[in-house]
């Protein structure tokens, strides 16, 4: 029986459990699923960006709760210090560390305008403007720059990372409204959704029953 157990809520529109599960299947933690429904009210206040605490996931690791995504990657990075979630050169790791809290706390326009939705696919989608500057900062001063830097093929060179896990759904948001990305972007982009564990996530989110139409509106 697996000794750890993640508390997810849905995978078609959840982002964050997406990251935290994502970790947990890099580093070959063996762990059970939970799954708390979305109609929950406190999973749907998170879903719709209507609350300031995001307690799901939550990792249950020996008996110790884990719930917040960044600290479960911090977490799994202590056990599993050779699966590399943080780099570890000084420099790689401390910008990892830099871009995954800037995806923790920032992006909020990004984060409300083109909200997770694996089933979904809108090719006339318009992309506002301050959402369109989250797109940029992304992909000039976060995404180029590691690329730059670490010369690909994921953010911090050959072995994903947690910054990748943090950007995941990013991914998923790019494909999602058809935003136009250039041909390293999109080439990213394209390595990160062809992952067998992120083939895993979106098969089983397109099986998922539960909906919510405030996140399948048309803008």
């Amino acid at each position: 029986m697996a000794r750890a157990t993640l508390t997810i809520s849905s995978k078609n529109y959840s982002s964050w459990c997406l990251r935290g599960w994502l970790m947990c299947k890099w580093v070959g933690l063996d762990f059970d699923e939970q799954v708390v429904s979305a109609d929950d009210p406190s999973v749907r206040a998170e879903l719709l960006l209507q609350s300031s605490s995001i307690r799901v996931p939550t990792l249950t690791h020996n008996g110790i709760p884990i719930w917040d995504t960044l600290a479960i990657g911090e977490y799994l990075n202590e056990l599993y210090p050779k699966a590399g979630l943080l780099p570890s050169e000084p420099a790689a790791r401390a910008r990892c560390r830099s871009i995954c809290g800037e995806m923790h706390s920032g992006f909020a326009a990004l984060r409300s305008a083109l909200p997770v939705n694996l089933k979904s696919t809108k090719p006339n989608f318009v992309v506002w403007s301050a959402a369109q500057a989250d797109i940029d900062w992304i992909l000039k001063n976060i995404w180029h720059e590691c690329f730059a830097r670490w010369k690909g093929p994921y953010l911090f060179g050959e072995s994903l990372t947690m910054a990748d896990a943090m950007y995941a759904p990013v991914c998923t948001r790019f494909r999602t409204y058809c935003v136009k990305l250039d041909p390293e972007a999109a080439a990213y982009c394209g390595r990160i959704m062809n992952l067998p564990t992120m083939v895993e996530w979106i098969e089983a989110a397109m099986l998922e029953p539960e909906e919510m139409p405030e996140l399948d509106a048309e803008f």
